[in-house]
């Protein structure tokens, strides 16, 4: 079920509110450009700054949007045990297909308390994709203790942000081939493929869904060759996107596109002058504006 191009959704905003009329206008979009599911509210659609009603509210609408034509793994990660679980329960009610959860950033639990946190969060009964990515939570999950979380039947793949491709064999090793891991890292997204993931929950498909819906599903398909020059036209991208915080930059992208506003809430900001020309020139180079 999950697998391919899975946009990090931004959660556009107008006038320091959530645009709930954008929002469902960027479901479709991505539907129709070929996204392969959607994963709103992660930090991509900016959740350390939502309220709880707003996070519930982006999840609620984007599974009733997409209506069961894509799958929604619905963000519900917090360094905090009992507000994902709370999370995760929001979201199973909501209809979401599966919850991502991040490894606690800041308290810097133990492995220990990795297997106490994702297990609490799989116990309600919603499969659970870990999120791990310890350049933000500085805590990284072991391959050893993914192994054994992925014994409980709720917990069934990874979003893999560390940019080490060895870890995909040594994941498969111990968690198993079933194990569904996802890159969360776009640079690398096409060797993440090829040592044996299954897609990449995407920043920069928020700005060109259908070119890295095409990428996922060449590398998918085992054509490297062809992937290789289609990452050639989206690599700028991905540099130029996370030049700055990753969603200020897709969200400057979208803009371009008239797709949504580039307002972030602090304490983010917009894009420098300099990187905006940056983002400007990698859409030309992907063919995205003239």
């Amino acid at each position: 079920m999950f697998k391919g191009s899975l946009p990090a959704l931004v959660t556009p905003f107008t006038n320091g509110q959530v645009d709930v009329a954008t929002l469902k206008k960027l479901v479709n979009w991505h539907i129709e450009q070929g996204s392969h599911g959607l994963v709103p509210v992660g930090t991509t659609g900016e959740s350390p700054t939502l309220t709880h009603e707003e996070h519930d509210m982006v999840v609620e609408i984007v599974v009733a949007e997409a209506a069961g034509r894509i799958p929604v793994i619905a963000g519900a990660g917090s360094n905090s045990t009992a507000e994902t679980v709370r999370l995760v329960q929001a979201a199973k009610k909501a209809g979401a297909d599966a919850a991502l959860v991040v490894t606690p950033y800041y308290n810097k639990p133990t492995q220990r308390g990795l297997m106490a946190h994702f297990l609490a969060a799989a116990d309600c009964g919603l499969p659970i994709i870990i999120y791990n990515i310890p350049p933000r939570s500085v805590i990284d999950m072991t391959p050893d203790t993914m192994g054994e979380l992925a014994k409980h039947e709720m917990i069934i793949g990874v979003k893999d942000a560390t940019a080490d491709l060895s870890r995909v064999p040594a994941q498969r090793l111990r968690c198993g081939s079933d194990f569904i891991q996802l890159s969360g890292e776009d640079a690398t997204a096409l060797g993440y493929n090829a040592h044996g993931g299954m897609g990449c929950i995407s920043v920069t498909a928020n700005i060109a869904p259908k070119l890295i819906a095409e990428f996922q599903e060449t590398t998918l398909a085992g054509d490297y060759a062809s992937a290789r020059a289609q990452l050639d036209r989206l690599m700028p991208l991905h540099e130029a996107v996370f030049t700055e915080p990753g969603v200020v930059g897709a969200k400057y992208g979208m803009s371009l596109l008239g797709l949504c506003s580039d307002e972030v809430r602090s304490p983010l900001t917009g894009l420098m002058d300099s990187t905006k020309e940056k983002l400007r020139a990698a859409m030309v180079h992907a063919g995205l504006l003239n």
